[in-house]
């Protein structure tokens, strides 16, 4: 079993190219698979009185103004895949608006994600489907009921995909969790299924592994500490490097699952039963 591990970067960058490049470092330096970011088209996605209304941020005072500091622009992502691809580890993003998606595929991309938020807009899912990448899932909020319907566009579009367990709570209580989930969207769905988490620490996110889970997908930041929504259920460097160190010691634990004796326990046979 080889887990894929995501370091979601997400909007924790703060709009910041320095910041965003310490964060795929991160990635890297901890070995992970992939990068994730998010893509938002901030007309689209808020109407414009939530946008017009008040909150204080670095960038000013209203949430149009803290949401487009966390944007990052054309020019920002053409950074952005360069420096990935001159450190070796692929990214994507999850798109919360069509325009979104369809800006993203200027880079050609290996992956698509559907955000929790995003798996019941039967327009766009259709939009990421009809692009044929393999797609991350995520299913935090959702009834069977809804995740039936993102699945049947998946595969009359023939596009492939992994579900991926989700709790929509930041940070989620660890009681949450609900890990046996995984094993039952596997079974209901004929599919992988991963575990997007936002819990806090690693513990969780290394028990769903031994619980089947095949990719694993994290929040990641430099400091907890930072302003944003997100940073609280994140981890910071050094638990992203115990997170993976972790996952595949479990991946190694769980071994091939056939009955063999091993040299040393043939000796002890040996021994014992003579």
């Amino acid at each position: 079993m080889n887990t894929f591990i995501i370091a979601e970067i997400g909007i924790n960058h703060n709009g910041d190219l320095k910041l965003a490049k310490k964060l795929i470092d991160t990635g890297v330096i901890a070995g992970c698979n992939a990068v994730k970011f998010q893509k938002r088209t901030i007309d689209k996605v808020y109407n414009k009185e939530m946008l017009d209304s008040p909150r204080q941020s670095p960038w000013g005072t209203t949430q149009r103004e803290q949401k487009e500091g966390l944007e990052f622009k054309q020019e920002d992502y053409e950074v952005i895949n360069n420096y990935c691809k001159e450190k070796g580890i692929e990214w994507f993003a999850s798109a919360w608006d069509i325009d979104s998606q369809i800006f993203l595929r200027q880079f050609n991309l290996k992956y698509n994600k559907v955000a929790s938020a995003m798996l019941t807009n039967i327009s766009f899912i259709e939009e990421v489907a009809s692009e044929g990448r393999y797609t991350f899932i995520s299913t935090g909020m959702s009834v069977y009921d809804e995740i039936d319907r993102t699945i049947e566009v998946f595969k009359k579009k023939n596009c492939p995909f992994e579900l991926m367990h989700c709790n929509s709570t930041y940070p989620m209580a660890n009681d949450d969790a609900n890990l046996k989930m995984i094993q039952k969207l596997s079974e209901r769905y004929d599919c992988k299924v991963g575990y997007s988490g936002h819990e806090t620490g690693t513990l969780v996110s290394i028990c769903a592994v031994a619980a089947g889970a095949t990719s694993i997908e994290r929040h990641i930041t430099m400091d907890k500490t930072l302003y944003g929504s997100d940073q609280k259920a994140s981890i910071e460097p050094y638990e992203l490097c115990l997170l993976v160190r972790e996952i595949r010691e479990v991946e190694r634990l769980m071994g091939t699952g056939d009955k063999i004796l091993s040299e040393a326990e043939l000796a002890v046979k040996a021994k014992l039963r003579g």
